[in-house]
């Protein structure tokens, strides 16, 4: 579903990414650990071009993004940040069927997507009407996740989405969500810098350190067959 091929960013002498080739495939969730500034942010930013490579190749479903209008591609593609990244100004219904609307979807299929998707994420419809700083912090990272879904997009980027969170809530939230079918069904690259949450997660995790890959596999490989001295000491084995 993604292939990033030899791709590079380059910030001025700095180099965030550093040839980094990796393929995701289709309903996989792909999680991109390390530390901060290792250019796991950049990575994911570079997918639905909020930043252009500097060079090498990305590939969505088989088409290279830049053969895409940015604001048409990243339609398409359901984006999730810390706290939900909701709009201040934006009820919950408003939220969630903003790109449905963007899309040209009629009212009624708008409301009733959204209703459906408050049911799965177990908000109460009486949310509907709110604004996002009514909600707490677990409601907010749900309709986030609401909104990146609505218009049932392949590929689901998620850039630390429970880092916002207190520990217990994270937990639970991250759990919930990732309990959904829906979500099961879809291509998902996770950004995190938090070990338990990628091995409870991922079904492979790309551990990279200064703009460069150091291990990609499952979970239980770069456990039990950490490939350098980084690897064992980021994972605490």
């Amino acid at each position: 579903m993604i292939e990033l091929t030899n791709l590079t960013k380059r910030f001025a002498t700095h180099t965030a990414v550093d040839n980094v080739s990796i393929t995701v495939g289709k309903g996989e969730t792909m999680v991109l650990l390390g530390t901060s500034g290792c250019g796991k942010t950049t990575t994911l930013k570079m997918i639905n071009r909020l930043i252009e490579p500097t060079s090498g190749s990305i590939r969505v479903d088989g088409v290279d993004v830049r053969q895409q209008a940015g604001p048409d591609f990243r339609r398409r593609i359901g984006y999730v940040i810390q706290d939900g990244g909701l709009f201040p100004h934006y009820t919950v219904a408003e939220a969630i069927a903003t790109v449905p609307k963007l899309l040209g979807w009629n009212e009624t299929d708008s409301q009733q997507r959204t209703r459906e998707l408050v049911g799965k994420l177990q908000l109460p419809e009486s949310l509907l009407n709110r604004y996002p700083a009514e909600l707490s912090g677990g409601q907010r990272q749900r309709v986030g996740l609401a909104r990146a879904l609505a218009a049932r997009p392949p590929v689901v980027l998620m850039d630390e989405p429970f880092g916002a969170l207190d520990p217990f809530t994270r937990r639970h939230v991250r759990r919930e969500l990732f309990g959904l079918n829906e979500l099961k069904e879809t291509t998902v690259v996770l950004v995190t810098h938090d070990v338990s949450e990628a091995l409870e997660l991922a079904d492979r995790i790309v551990l990279m350190d200064k703009g460069r890959i150091v291990q990609i596999g499952p979970p239980d490989e770069l456990l039990n067959q950490p490939a350098t001295d980084f690897v064992r000491d980021f994972l605490d084995i």
